[in-house]
């Protein structure tokens, strides 16, 4: 799982995730069995950051609770 941030969004940033087999330039995690890969330009955006699944029948999916977030957009895509 490649996570990472990319410029956009209302507030700056928003999340990336990826399912990828290898990439360049990031640090590799082991998280309960689990190769988390997080892009060096990216660390300081993502350290300390929790992710968990939500299942619902509407709105489920990855969410993501930033620390380093200063704020975030009304929808909770975007963060600065």
């Amino acid at each position: 799982l490649l996570v990472s941030v990319l410029s956009g969004g209302c507030s700056g940033y928003i999340y990336d995730l990826q399912i990828v087999d290898r990439a360049d330039d990031c640090q590799e995690l082991l998280i309960d069995g689990i190769k988390v890969l997080v892009p060096n330009l990216a660390s300081h955006l993502l350290d300390g950051i929790e992710i968990d699944y939500v299942d619902k029948l509407m709105g489920g999916g990855f969410r993501i609770n930033n620390p380093n977030a200063s704020s975030s957009c009304g929808c909770g895509e975007s963060f600065a």
